[in-house]
Formats: C-alpha cells, sequence, structure tokens
C-alpha cells in the first residue's frame, strides 16, 4: 500500500537501490535536489525511495506545475499533502498572528481536518477603536483587510520583513502626540465594515489552528503569514517531516521561490526538503552546499548502469550479451528515457545487436520525444543557441557566442542554468548530453543545412586560437577545410601527433584523406606546403613510403616558393620537414636522420623557446637520434647525456617506443664501458612492454638481446648468452644495425673463448674484432678492450658450470649434479611485490597498488631480501633476474 499522499509505484520501475540509499541519507539533512533533464528518471526514484518507509518521517508529497507555479494554488498543495501526511501542527503555528497589538489567545492544534478546524475569533481586539467585536476570519484573517495596519490582500510585506522578531509581519503603528486615534504608518486601512464577504471551506485549505479562508485570496496575499505560520508549527515539532516538491522549477525571486527560500530557512531543523527538478531550484543552494547541508543527485549520478540497463531490459523481454548492454548504456549515455525508447523499438527485434549498433540520437523515437518535449518549448532565441552550439562536443561562454552569435551569446547563463542536458565539466565548460546533441544536430541539418559547414568553420577558428588542437583539426574537416587544418598542425608543431610520436592522436580523416587537388569551397586557397607535409607524415604513418617521398619532395618545393618575408611560417614548416625525414629514416639511415636531426636543431632556435616545451616528442626523436650516432662515433660522455635528455622527453610524450630506444642505447653504451650492472638495469627497464605507436620498425630489440647475452656471459650463464645472440640475430636480419651486429659478433666470440677455457686477458688478442675497421669507431676501442677484459675477469670468480664445461670438452663431469632451487621458493605475494620492485616503485605505491598496508609490504620484502640473500632493492631486483623470476 502506498504511504497517503504518495503516487503509487508505475509497475515499469528499474529498482535503483544505489540512488534510494543515497536519498535516504540526504533526507537526514534540511535540502535534498534531484536534478536531471526530461525523462532522466527524477520523479521515478523519488517515489521508489518514498515507498521505502525509510524517511526519518511522515512524507508529504507535492507534485507541482513547473514553471507556471501561483502562489495561490501550491501553498494550498503543501497545506494538503501535509495534512494527507498526517502531520499535526502546534498552537504555536498561529504565533506570527498573535504577536503586536493583535494579541491573541492561543489557536487550536486540532489536525488537518475540515470538520476540526473552526473559524477563529480574536477576544478583545480593537480595530480602530471599536471594542468587543469579534474579528473572524473574514475580516482579519488571511484573506481579510488590514488591521491595525495589517495590509490588505496583495500588500503584503515580502522580503524578511515578517522575520524580525515579535511583530513577525504587522508594520507598526505611530501614535498621536496627545493620545489619540493612532495614525496611520501609510499602509491602507480597512474597518470592520469593509471586510470583503465569507468565502467557504472549498476556497481555501485548512491549516490546524487556521479556516479555510486563511489561504490568501490573490496571487501573493497573506503568503508572508502564511509561510511564517507554517514554519513555526512545523519547527515546534519533534519528529521530522519530510516534503517532496516533484517538477519544482519556479522563476528566481518569484512568490513561490521566495516563500519556499522562508520556510525552509524558519521551518529547521524539523523540514527535510526534497525538490525534484529540471533545472537548480532558486533556493540559495550554494549556502547549503558550503555549509555542508546540501545533497546533490544530477545527471551524471541518475545515469543507468550496465546493471539497471539489463533490468529494464528484461522487462521488455530482450536479453543480450553484457557488451550489448554497455555499448546501448553508454550510447544513451544512461538517459532513462532513451534507453526505455531503445527498449521498446529491441522488443521482437531479430537481431537486437545490430539495432544497437545503429542506435543513435536520430532514432525517430528519440528526435519525436525530445523534440516535442524540449526544443519546441524554448524560447526562438534560446531554440537558435541549442541548434547553432550542437556542433561541439564541449562548450564556454566564449565559444558558444564565438559560434552563435553575440546576439545568441547573451543568452548562455540562462541556457546553462535552465537545461540539464548541459552538463558541467568545470572551469567553465559543459557537455551536451549525447543523445540530445545528437537530436540537435539533426534538427539543425533539417532546418539550416547551409550554415553547418560555416558554424564547425567558427568553432575551428577560436580552437585553434585557444592551443585546442584535436577539436580544431576536427572541426575544420567538418567545415571541409582541410587547408586550414593543415596550418593548425603545421604552425602549431604538432606534426608528431600525425607521426604517432605522441600518445594523444589527431583525427583519423588525416590519415586517410587524400591531398587536395585544388582550392576547397571553404578555404578558396590553393594548398600549400602545409598540405603537403601533413599528406607525407600521414603517408608514413599508414607505412606508404614512397607517397611519403613524394609529398616531401613536392613539400620542398611549395617552401621554396614561399615569400622570404614570412621567416616563421618558413622556419615551421621547414622543421615539420626535418620530424618526417627523422621518422622515416630512423631505423635504417642513421646518417641521413642524423642529418635531418642537426636541421631541427638549428630550426628549434628560431621558434619561440616556450614552444617546445609542448612537443616533448620532438626532443626526445631529435636526441635520440643525436644520441645514437655519438654512441657509434665514440663519444660516450655526449652520448649519455643526448640519451638521456631524450629518454626524459620520451617519457613526457608517452612515446613507448622512443623510449625503449633511448634505454637500449644507454644500456648498449653501458656494457660497452664494462659496467654490466648498469647495463642490465637499463635493459630491465626497457623489458617492459612497450605499447606500438607508429608504423616505423624498431631497433631497440636487437641491442637488447645483445646486452642481455654479454650480461649473461658475465655470469657465466651460457646457454643464455647463445640464446640471446641467436634472437639478436634474428631481430638485425628485420632492421639491419652494422654496429649493433659487430657487438653481437664480439660477444659471440667471447662466449667461444670462454666455453674454450680461455678466460686470460691474453685471450684477447686472438679476437680481431677489436682492433678491426669498420664497425668499431677510433674512441671506442679502448672502451670495449677494457669492457672485454672486465667481463673475462668477471668468469674467472665465478665456476663455470658443471653442464658448459662437460659440453666444451667432451668429458664427463665427475662431480654430483645439484637440482636444488638456488632460492628458498617466494610465495605469490612476494613475487608480486617483487615484480612492482622491479618498477621502480617506492614501497607506498607497492601498497596502494596491492591494496594492503606499507608495513605489509615492508614484511614482504624483508622475506624477499631474506630468500635471495640481499640487503637493497636494487640487489634484489638483480638476483632475481638472475634466478630468471622475473
Amino acid at each position: 500500500m502506498s504511504p497517503a499522499g504518495v503516487p503509487p509505484l508505475p509497475t515499469w520501475l528499474v529498482p535503483r537501490p544505489r540512488l534510494t540509499d543515497r536519498l535516504s541519507q540526504g533526507v537526514l539533512g534540511p535540502l535534498t535536489v534531484v536534478v536531471g533533464p526530461v525523462g532522466a528518471g527524477k520523479s521515478a526514484l523519488a517515489m521508489e525511495w518514498a515507498h521505502t518507509r525509510r524517511a526519518p518521517g511522515p512524507v508529504a508529497w507535492v507534485t507541482c506545475d513547473g514553471a507556471e507555479e501561483q502562489p495561490d494554488v501550491f501553498w494550498p498543495r503543501v497545506l494538503t499533502a501535509l495534512r494527507e501526511a498526517g502531520v499535526e501542527l502546534s498552537a504555536r503555528s498561529a504565533a506570527p498572528l498573535s504577536a503586536g497589538p493583535l494579541s491573541t489567545g492561543p489557536l487550536s492544534a486540532a489536525p488537518l481536518s475540515p470538520a476540526a478546524a473552526p473559524r477563529f475569533a480574536v477576544p478583545g481586539a480593537h480595530a480602530h477603536g471599536v471594542a468587543g467585536h469579534d474579528v473572524t476570519a473574514q475580516g482579519a484573517g488571511l484573506h481579510g483587510a488590514a488591521v491595525h495596519g495589517l495590509p490588505p490582500t496583495g500588500d503584503a510585506p515580502t522580503g524578511d520583513a515578517y522575520d524580525d522578531g515579535a511583530a513577525a509581519g504587522l508594520p507598526p503603528e505611530t501614535p498621536e502626540p496627545n493620545g489619540g486615534t493612532p495614525r496611520n504608518t501609510g499602509l491602507p486601512v480597512t474597518s470592520l465594515d469593509d471586510t470583503p464577504p465569507a468565502r467557504g471551506a472549498a476556497d481555501g485549505v485548512e491549516l490546524p489552528g487556521f479556516p479555510a479562508a486563511a489561504v490568501p485570496a490573490g496571487p501573493a496575499g497573506g503568503q508572508p503569514l502564511l509561510v511564517a505560520a507554517l514554519a513555526a508549527g512545523l519547527a515546534a515539532r519533534d519528529e521530522p517531516v519530510v516534503l517532496v516538491l516533484d517538477d519544482f522549477q519556479p522563476e528566481s525571486g518569484s512568490p513561490v521561490a521566495e516563500g519556499m527560500v522562508r520556510l525552509l530557512r524558519h521551518a529547521s531543523p524539523a523540514l527535510r526538503l526534497v525538490v525534484v527538478s529540471r533545472r537548480d531550484p532558486p533556493l540559495h543552494l550554494h549556502r547549503y552546499r558550503l555549509a555542508g547541508d546540501l545533497t546533490e543527485l544530477r545527471t551524471g549520478d541518475l545515469a543507468f548502469d550496465d546493471r539497471e540497463t539489463t533490468a529494464l531490459l528484461a522487462q521488455h523481454g530482450v536479453e543480450v550479451p553484457r557488451a550489448v548492454v554497455k555499448t546501448l548504456r553508454e550510447r544513451a549515455d544512461g538517459w532513462a528515457a532513451g534507453l526505455r525508447l531503445a527498449a521498446m523499438s529491441m522488443q521482437g527485434h531479430p537481431h537486437p545487436e545490430r539495432f544497437v549498433a545503429r542506435f543513435a540520437g536520430e532514432d525517430e523515437a528519440i528526435v519525436s520525444y525530445l523534440v516535442e518535449e524540449v526544443l519546441d518549448g524554448q524560447p526562438p532565441a534560446m531554440r537558435r543557441l541549442l541548434l547553432t552550439t550542437s556542433v561541439l562536443d564541449h562548450l564556454n561562454a566564449e565559444l558558444a557566442t564565438q559560434v552563435a552569435g553575440q546576439e545568441a551569446g547573451r543568452h548562455f547563463a540562462t541556457l546553462v542554468a535552465q537545461s540539464s542536458f548541459l552538463q558541467h565539466i568545470g572551469q567553465g565548460w559543459y557537455r551536451c548530453h549525447r543523445m540530445f546533441g545528437d537530436v540537435l544536430r539533426v534538427r539543425l541539418r533539417h532546418e539550416a543545412p547551409d550554415l553547418v559547414p560555416d558554424l564547425h568553420g567558427r568553432a575551428a577558428e577560436w580552437l585553434g586560437e585557444h592551443g585546442l588542437l584535436a577539436e580544431a583539426v576536427r572541426h575544420a574537416l567538418a567545415a571541409d577545410d582541410p587547408c586550414y587544418a593543415d596550418r593548425l598542425v603545421v604552425h602549431q608543431l604538432a606534426i608528431g601527433q600525425v607521426l604517432a610520436l605522441t600518445a594523444s592522436r589527431l583525427p583519423g580523416e588525416l590519415l586517410t584523406r587524400k591531398p587536395p587537388a585544388g582550392p576547397t569551397a571553404a578555404s578558396r586557397q590553393a594548398p600549400g606546403p602545409e598540405s603537403a607535409l601533413v599528406t607525407a607524415a600521414a603517408s608514413l604513418a599508414r607505412g606508404d613510403g614512397p607517397a611519403c617521398t613524394e609529398s616531401l619532395a613536392l613539400a620542398d618545393r611549395l617552401i621554396e616558393e614561399l615569400p622570404r618575408g614570412g621567416t616563421d611560417r618558413i622556419a615551421r614548416c621547414r622543421l615539420a620537414h626535418s620530424v618526417i625525414r627523422m621518422t622515416r629514416d630512423r631505423p635504417r639511415h642513421l646518417t641521413a636522420a642524423r642529418a635531418a636531426a642537426a636541421d631541427a636543431e638549428r630550426l628549434f632556435t628560431r621558434l619561440p623557446r616556450g614552444l617546445l616545451e609542448d612537443r616533448p616528442e620532438l626532443v626526445a626523436l631529435t636526441l635520440s637520434i643525436r644520441g645514437r650516432a655519438e654512441l657509434r662515433e665514440g663519444d660516450l660522455k655526449a652520448a649519455e647525456a643526448s640519451l638521456t635528455t631524450a629518454l626524459k622527453s620520451a617519457c613526457a610524450a608517452e612515446n613507448g617506443v622512443l623510449r625503449r630506444d633511448c634505454l637500449s642505447e644507454l644500456a648498449l653504451l653501458e656494457v660497452l664501458r664494462g659496467r654490466f650492472r648498469a647495463a642490465d638495469q637499463f635493459a630491465g627497464h626497457a623489458r617492459l612492454p612497450a605499447p606500438r605507436t607508429g608504423a616505423e620498425p624498431d631497433a631497440s630489440p636487437a641491442a637488447l638481446h645483445v646486452v642481455r647475452a654479454w650480461v649473461g656471459l658475465t655470469r657465466l650463464d651460457v646457454p643464455r648468452a647463445r640464446n640471446e645472440l641467436a634472437r639478436a640475430r634474428a631481430a638485425s636480419r628485420q632492421v639491419p644495425d652494422p654496429f649493433v651486429t659487430g657487438v653481437g659478433s664480439l660477444v659471440t666470440k667471447l662466449v667461444a673463448a670462454v666455453e674454450n677455457g680461455a678466460t686470460r686477458p691474453e685471450a684477447l688478442d686472438a679476437i680481431p674484432d677489436i682492433t678491426a675497421d669498420g664497425w668499431l669507431a677510433e674512441g671506442l676501442r679502448q672502451s670495449v678492450r677494457h669492457a672485454c677484459a672486465a667481463s673475462l675477469g668477471e668468469t674467472r670468480v665465478h665456476r663455470l658450470p658443471a653442464q658448459a664445461v662437460s659440453g666444451a670438452r667432451g668429458m664427463p663431469d665427475p662431480r654430483p649434479r645439484d637440482d636444488r632451487s638456488p632460492v628458498e621458493p617466494l610465495s605469490a605475494r612476494e613475487r608480486e611485490v617483487l615484480l612492482h620492485l622491479a618498477q621502480m616503485m617506492t614501497t607506498e605505491e607497492i601498497a596502494d597498488e596491492l591494496y594492503v598496508s606499507v608495513n605489509t609490504v615492508k614484511t614482504h620484502l624483508k622475506s624477499v631480501y631474506r630468500k635471495l640473500a640481499v640487503t637493497r632493492r636494487s640487489a634484489a631486483v638483480r638476483r632475481a633476474r638472475e634466478l630468471e623470476l622475473l
């Protein structure tokens, strides 16, 4: 059975306990608002909560009239709802009328019943010197004329006039100097003989202790006194009262809004208000928000999740896989009405999965619903603003004004205040609900198709000027102005995003479109060098090398034809040209890539200094190429500096390929210095999976395998060294690198020497690669000889494994074989901690990752150190790699 006055639960309601729980928590405070667009399930949620019977007191439900709310209709509804909920108010509810000159006795605390609400008399009241008359509701009630300064209907005090203590809204009168009849204070005075005719109980709603005539006759007549009386009565209660206002959206400053503000303020703490609305109610929400007394459920909170979507579909007999449910929910943005309409369309559909794949805001049922419920009810200026800004995914006031025009832009503040379909995402930016945006775009294409390209062009211009490149490029392409999109990419040094040098990407249309053959309708300009450069980069990203080379040649010619006065444009175009050449030549043609990198470094000095700070991928690419070249030239210090800086920039750009390339080169550099532990650490970091961010081949695996082979040799792990060398040769066949191949050949001969027992320094004289010309630069020979001697020295302090010796000499090993594990086995949790330790994570970070305390992590670390016989983090990781535990 439904609670008194609360609408019955609809049969189609989807239970949402996660939200009803929040409402139950919210009504423990003074104010809860449920704000969302039409069809978001606001009222259904409030009804579901009311039926849970988890309110702290009786629930009074009022269904309002939206923006057309009138006080002489609203307040009777409130009083009726309170009566139906069984709310009884104390005699003190009449206090505002019993203070001051109108001194009355206590009023009846009768329940809200027509028969129990007597017409009250004011014994001994004086009206203009007349005593002994009963002042009934007809003469001195809230409908009645002014008595001792009480204003008549329509002239009731507004604002906070009744909030100031004993007067309770009754304006004082000024006595005559000689004690005569009180002088009027300027408010009209009506004698008892001028009272309006009596009104029956049908004309009003009875409040405990008040007659039916206590409800004002005019739009705002007597409202402050009624609100004061109601607030006093509610505040005197020991048990809270929950008042639910469904579809409450009066205009700010209206009598209803002002009255509710006062009621909420003065009826505390008994009154618990729940407001359900399509927009923020004018109740000074910021005050309650700052005080922590406001609970808010907004559009994002009301969105259906996958479980609720599944339940809704089940009501219509629709069963689809979880992935399809998720797709439908994402397409509808969790909008309840959209999901319901989709479920109705899917009911009986032979292929519901296909329906979901095509479902969007262009669905006829969705369009009809939102156009009728939302769009057609908007004023012309607001409607134009909604339609013209529908081309934007995100918007703020300035961008809306740029796109819709100055006149329409003036309504932006009103639009975001009134439309819950626009969701605030921070810093003045808003996002339009996905399905509503689809509907708006459909209407825009139907009503003004010729306006669409111009709107996209305006958006592209503003977004480009404010550095929002990806959005600007997308709008430029939608405006059929690819030349402007190309200029944005090149002039903002974003060619690396086309080449997949960064984690952020530009719209895919740049990778697939054809180069413009002539002026476009939007730009009316012949394609410039920027278009040729973007086409070259897109071709390279697709793996089309010949097309890239052809477009680069065209770009070179077009750059030469540019006016000499545009030095900044020329520099940016030249830099983009160099970046494309570096990306193309880096894997296989280091000399050509080094020349392009030198050109880029010269161009860096001609551009604003701060511009490159936002383009770390360009620095990473340039310095990684320079570092590789310096390493092969034998300048180890310069190579180390270049590669270290390149590594930092690659991490900032989130480029996994360049990061791994820098780490592999640093590992190769350290192994050539004879620093095998440092080399192993770099190789270990490079071993972590690196996402493929582009189509260009990767030269780093061969170098990493060679480094691991050499490190394995120093630990007398000959089988591992042989295996790594084989993998290095396979990788070198895909991306040849003479330098890495030479180092691999040297390691192969060192392995052979160790297997033959030649571990003395004199054995180095038998290895011709150390002094051979070709792959080894003069500056590296001494360092390489030292590294070879150090690796042989490492072998002398370790015992060669029995199987390696017996296999090399062909003799059986007389010693017994020890098959025991080298360490005590690690637990699963200890292995997990060790894995995170190898990723250079702190103890606190490991604790957060594993959802355990820091002390627990420290306990696991102590156990790991003990089992591995080490005392430090780095030693534990190194030992774990030796034992192939990582």
